[in-house]
């Protein structure tokens, strides 16, 4: 079977760039770090995997509908833009495009939805024909899985890959439940706030009786805890305001066609990469 790996591109940046044990510097005076670790986690992720067809999709600079539903969404996010270049992972993109396309490797920057948006339009329209995966630590792809389509958490030899027993084992709920468990239980890396006194194990307990957030919300005057009850009569609005900012629903239109991705690895390694592309 055919394997489409989607990679998350600002998220790998981003663990690369700070998880990289220190600065490093090439004989230029470049810091390069970001670069040497996405490069190699690449590598190393594209040998897993072994996929036939492959993408790395960025975040590009834009407002979205997710900001007009709610202005606080992502709000506590970092401004990159006042942070020296040392300290700022978005300096070293243009050397990592510049690597991407040395690999033969389609990217692109996301000119109107973000990033997860195209991401699940890939997974939706592929994933009943070939085996997606998705690489990135980004928790609102746990929705997309299913039989076809998992998601890589990538940290070397403790990589997991995620499918729906993950899913069941880890939240007590189907892959297909999740934006709706998110949506009660909120989200603090996006600014995403849930339901007052709806924790995982409540948010799991409540999804397993009613099945949806919608039925929650319909048979709300059925559920015995008062504080519980009360919290979600109160939030109704705020609940379906969430579902709205994490539900990814494969309405981006994909950049690139299937046949524009096949890829086949030809053994090269980090540092071929970063002698043609001049930074060593």
């Amino acid at each position: 079977m055919d394997k489409l790996l989607i990679v998350d591109g600002h998220n790998l940046l981003f663990q690369m760039f700070f998880g990289m044990p220190s600065r490093i510097v090439n004989k230029d005076g470049k810091t390069i770090q970001g670069t040497l670790g996405f490069v190699g986690a690449l590598l190393k992720i594209i040998r897993m995997v072994q996929p036939t067809h492959l993408v790395v999709l960025f975040d590009g600079e834009h407002e979205n509908f997710r900001s007009e539903l709610d202005a606080e969404y992502k709000a506590n996010r970092q401004d990159y833009s006042i942070v020296d270049e040392m300290d700022n992972p978005f300096s070293q993109l243009s050397d990592i495009y510049n690597a991407l396309d040395y690999m033969n490797i389609q990217h692109t920057e996301i000119a109107e939805f973000e990033t997860d948006d195209v991401i699940a339009s890939y997974a939706i329209t592929y994933g009943t024909d070939m085996q997606i995966v998705i690489s990135s630590f980004d928790s609102d792809f746990f929705q997309l899985i299913n039989d076809n389509v998992f998601l890589l958490r990538y940290r070397g030899d403790k990589s997991v890959v995620c499918g729906c027993e993950y899913i069941r084992d880890r939240l007590d709920i189907a892959p297909d439940q999740y934006s709706d468990f998110k949506s009660l239980v909120g989200d603090a890396s996006d600014n995403i706030k849930g339901a007052d006194k709806i924790g995982p194990k409540t948010a799991a307990f409540l999804l397993n009786r009613f099945g949806t957030l919608d039925r929650i919300l319909e048979n709300a005057d059925q559920i015995n805890k008062p504080s519980i009850q009360a919290s979600i009569i109160q939030n109704n609005e705020r609940l379906l305001t969430n579902r709205k900012l994490i539900k990814l629903d494969g309405r981006a239109n994909i950049p690139f066609e299937l046949a524009e991705l096949e890829y086949q690895y030809n053994g090269v390694v980090t540092n071929d990469v970063l002698i043609g592309i001049g930074l060593r």
